[in-house]
């Protein structure tokens, strides 16, 4: 199984996901490390539901354009 950390492998390290899972899901660090490592809980591996998928998504688009808007003003 390919986890959404594998997925996000190559902007995982500039990105703080304890400060995405405060900020968008009002959610602990432990929680999105958990889900972004499909980490198991109860014998089954952790992952984001479809409406946590889309809030991701969301979050990176937010996030997308907060960098660009800031690249701007260099």
């Amino acid at each position: 199984m390919e986890t959404m950390k594998s997925k996000m492998d190559d902007i995982l390290m500039f990105l703080s996901w304890g400060e995405i899972s405060e900020e968008y899901f009002g959610r602990s660090r432990s929680w999105i490390y958990q889900k972004m490592n499909g980490n198991l809980k109860n014998g089954t591996p952790t992952e984001f539901t479809e409406e946590e998928k889309e809030k991701l998504r969301s979050a990176l688009t937010d996030l997308a354009g907060r960098i660009i808007n800031a690249a701007k003003e260099i």
